[in-house]
C-alpha cells in the first residue's frame, strides 16, 4: 500500500474523533489506464473535504458533487463510472482514458465501532498486524480478520451459479516505506522518486548537518544510525533500506541489522568489485551466512549505465519497484 493511504486513514480518524460521518471509497477494480490501482482510497466529509484519491480527478469531482446533494446515504453502495453494468449504479462519466472504475462507497457514522475499527487500519498500515476487511454488499457490516498483508489487495469469492458476491474482502497492509542510510546526493534523489512513487522516507543519519541539507518536506529525518532505527522496529514486510554513502562504517552496520528484519529489499551502492569486498567483510566481521549476504543487492539498483545521482537514483528506485511488484530482472 502506499503512503498516502496511511495519510487517508488517519484524516479520517481525525473526523471521526470530531464526530464526523465518513464516506470511505475504495477502488474495486480498473479497466483500462488508470492513475490509482484496485485498493486505493478516498475519504470524505458531506462538506467536500476529502484526502487520498480515486482517479486522475474526474471520478472525485462527481463524487464530491453527488454527496454534496445528499446521495450516498445508504451504508454500502458499488459505483461503476465509465460504463453502467450489473446492476451498478452509473453516473453517467467517461473517462478520459476510455476505461472504467468500479469504487465501493461505505458510510461510518460517527461512534466507537468506527473509531476503533479505523485505528485497526491504522495499525495494519503501519506494520503492526496485517489485516482483511470483509464488507457485505448489502448491509455495509464490516469485519476484520487476520491476514499477512500480503498479495492482491480486493478479493472476490466465487460465487456459485454466476451469482452476483455478497461481499468482498479488501486488504490492507504495511504502508510502503523507504529507509535511507545516511544522507548523500543520490539518497537525496531517491528520497524524491520515493515520495513521488508513494512511499513513507525515513533519513537516518548520525550527522545532524548532513539532515539540515534535505529541503524535501514530508520526508522524516532521525539523527542516528540507521542500525539502531531498524533494530528498534522501523522495518516491516513493506520496507526497503538503502545504503548509499560509500562509508562502509554507516553502510555495513546498516546490513548486519536489515537482514533481520522483514524488509523486501536491502541493497548498498557499489561496484562489483567494492560489493564483493562488503560481503566478504560482511561474513568475516559480521557474521553473515550465505542466506543473508544473498537477501542483498548489491551492486544495487537497475544496470542502466547511470553515472549522475538522479541518474543512480532512478536505477535505484526502479529496482525496488521491480522486486515489490514481483518481477525477474529478466522479465524486464
Amino acid at each position: 500500500m502506499q503512503y498516502l493511504d496511511l495519510m487517508v486513514i488517519r484524516q479520517a480518524l481525525a473526523w471521526a474523533r470530531a464526530g464526523e460521518t465518513l464516506w470511505l471509497c475504495t477502488v474495486l477494480s480498473t479497466f483500462g489506464s488508470s492513475p490509482r490501482e484496485p485498493g486505493a482510497w478516498l475519504v470524505a466529509r458531506r462538506d467536500g473535504q476529502h484526502a487520498g484519491s480515486l482517479s486522475g480527478g474526474c471520478v472525485e469531482e462527481d463524487f464530491l458533487a453527488r454527496l454534496a446533494d445528499g446521495a450516498f446515504a445508504a451504508p454500502v453502495q458499488r459505483v461503476r463510472y465509465g460504463e453502467a453494468a450489473d446492476g451498478l449504479s452509473g453516473p453517467g462519466v467517461t473517462l478520459p482514458c476510455g476505461g472504467i472504475l468500479e469504487v465501493l462507497v461505505e458510510r461510518l457514522a460517527p461512534g466507537p465501532e468506527t473509531l476503533a475499527h479505523l485505528e485497526a487500519l491504522e495499525a495494519a498500515l503501519t506494520g503492526q498486524r496485517p489485516r482483511l476487511r470483509r464488507v457485505d454488499l448489502a448491509s455495509g457490516e464490516c469485519v476484520l480478520e487476520d491476514d499477512t498483508g500480503l498479495g492482491a489487495r480486493v478479493l472476490w469469492p466465487e460465487a456459485p451459479n454466476g451469482e452476483a458476491p455478497r461481499h468482498v474482502r479488501l486488504r490492507v497492509g504495511p504502508a510502503a516505506r523507504l529507509v535511507l542510510a545516511g544522507m548523500s546526493p543520490v539518497a537525496e534523489a531517491c528520497a524524491e522518486f520515493a515520495q513521488r512513487l508513494g512511499f513513507e522516507v525515513v533519513v537516518c543519519d548520525p550527522r545532524p548537518a548532513a539532515l539540515e541539507g534535505l529541503a524535501l518536506a514530508g520526508v522524516e529525518r532521525l539523527a542516528s544510525l540507521p542500525a539502531t532505527f531498524i533494530a528498534d522496529g522501523g522495518c516491516h514486510a513493506a520496507s526497503a533500506v538503502v545504503a548509499l554513502t560509500h562509508d562502509p562504517r554507516l553502510d555495513d552496520l546498516t546490513m548486519i541489522e536489515a537482514v533481520k528484519s522483514p524488509a523486501f529489499y536491502i541493497g548498498a551502492m557499489g561496484s562489483r568489485k567494492t560489493s564483493a569486498a562488503r560481503a566478504e567483510r560482511l561474513r568475516r566481521s559480521g557474521g553473515l551466512i550465505e542466506a543473508e549476504i544473498s537477501r542483498l543487492h548489491m551492486p544495487i539498483g537497475l544496470g542502466l549505465g547511470s553515472k549522475t545521482p538522479a541518474e543512480i537514483a532512478l536505477a535505484v528506485m526502479a529496482d525496488i519497484v521491480r522486486v515489490r511488484r514481483g518481477r525477474e530482472r529478466d522479465a524486464l
